[in-house]
């Protein structure tokens, strides 16, 4: 391997402290929330979730980049991390059907990333300190200055991004001769749930975040979904409106991440931010119904207020986070409504609740036949 010499760089975080790396040879200087994915493998899914838009991501595993990337392994058409902090960084790759190496992947998308960065005491400093701004500087870096810009960047909390990566004009995925019609709204819609919901004989079309009922409606599809996203629920005033009045319609909805916790807050019930959230393929996840456990896929740094759920009368809990008795799942007693807060479609991630893309397609069944 010939031996190249590269650039000193740093993750500045904002309560001031530094962590000291190496450019992989993009420069430039990027802010976002810093967060921490613990997941092995499908770095390339994680980088291209809309979900992450806004969010500077650590790699918690050792190597990033051995096995190149590949185009059909996409979330998304662009990359939607704002930077990668990483240990270490492979620019050789090895497997038959990659695209192109990590490097090159990020270059065409002016990705920039920082490794050799001691990611475990980084890890281990989000986890006691939480999430928090940061910043990534690969360029000759005035420290008092790159303090000053990032103390101007927005906190998380608060922060609407769903019409940062939404679509911006309805499109549609699967056949027009497919048995069911669904009408999606797009938080930041992943698409892998596009491939569940059409591998399930469903022709599905996907409207801007801020669609009305009205618009949704107009497609006269058999049930409603309501994507993942990137962002604070709470300002999400149009699809909470949308949310409720598909409720009040009692037609078939069903909402993962971001799309769970709108209809949470079009309940009534309000959603938090949490001191780090959970972000990885190997979350444990209590059903309450079977009383079975699923490892789950997630990625989110906002919850549902369980106390406030448990004391809706028309909100059942159906999964709860195993670690930290968050609420992982719900559904409504009156309606014919359901939500989880991870994600099935599992891209990357392992496929134990996969049943849930049935459940929903069961659901709008026995609409039709009532």
């Amino acid at each position: 391997m010939k031996y190249s010499n590269r650039d000193r760089a740093i993750l500045l975080l904002a309560d001031g402290t530094i962590f000291y790396g190496k450019s992989i040879g993009i420069e430039g200087t990027v802010f976002g929330e810093v967060c921490f994915n613990t997941g092995m493998t499908g770095y390339q899914e994680i980088f291209t979730d809309p979900s992450y838009f806004g969010q500077i991501m650590v790699a918690s595993n050792a190597h990033i980049g051995n096995y190149g990337t590949n185009e059909e392994e996409v979330e998304a058409d662009k990359i939607m991390i704002s930077g990668l902090v990483c240990k270490n960084f492979s620019f050789n790759h090895s497997r038959p059907n990659s695209s192109e190496g990590l490097k090159e992947y990020f270059e065409k998308q002016n990705l920039v990333a920082i490794s050799d960065v001691d990611t475990r005491a980084l890890v281990s400093y989000i986890r006691d300190n939480g999430a928090m701004n940061a910043a990534i500087c690969t360029e000759d870096c005035d420290i008092e200055q790159l303090k000053k810009k990032l103390s101007e960047i927005p906190d998380m909390k608060g922060l609407e991004l769903s019409s940062k990566v939404s679509t911006k004009e309805p499109y549609f995925v699967g056949s027009p001769d497919a048995k069911y019609k669904i009408s999606a709204l797009d938080l930041g819609i992943k698409k892998n749930i596009l491939r569940n919901l059409a591998k399930r004989d469903c022709y599905i079309k996907i409207f801007p975040y801020d669609a009305s009922y009205e618009e949704m409606k107009s497609f006269s599809p058999d049930g409603y979904f309501l994507s993942n996203g990137p962002g604070d629920p709470d300002p999400l005033y149009a699809a909470q409106e949308t949310a409720r009045k598909i409720l009040d319609k009692n037609e078939p909805v069903f909402g993962i991440c971001l799309g769970h916790q709108v209809l949470a807050l079009a309940n009534g019930i309000s959603t938090y931010k949490m001191f780090n959230g959970h972000r990885g393929i190997n979350h444990p996840v209590r059903n309450l119904l079977t009383g079975e456990g699923e490892i789950t896929s997630q990625n989110h740094g906002f919850a549902v207020v369980r106390e406030e759920l448990e004391k809706h009368s028309d909100f059942e809990i159906t999964h709860e986070h195993v670690n930290d008795g968050t609420v992982a799942g719900m559904r409504m007693k009156s309606k014919n409504c359901f939500s989880v807060q991870y994600h099935p479609e599992a891209s990357p991630g392992p496929h134990d609740a996969t049943y849930l893309f049935d459940q929903f397609i069961t659901n709008i069944e026995s609409a039709k036949s009532s």
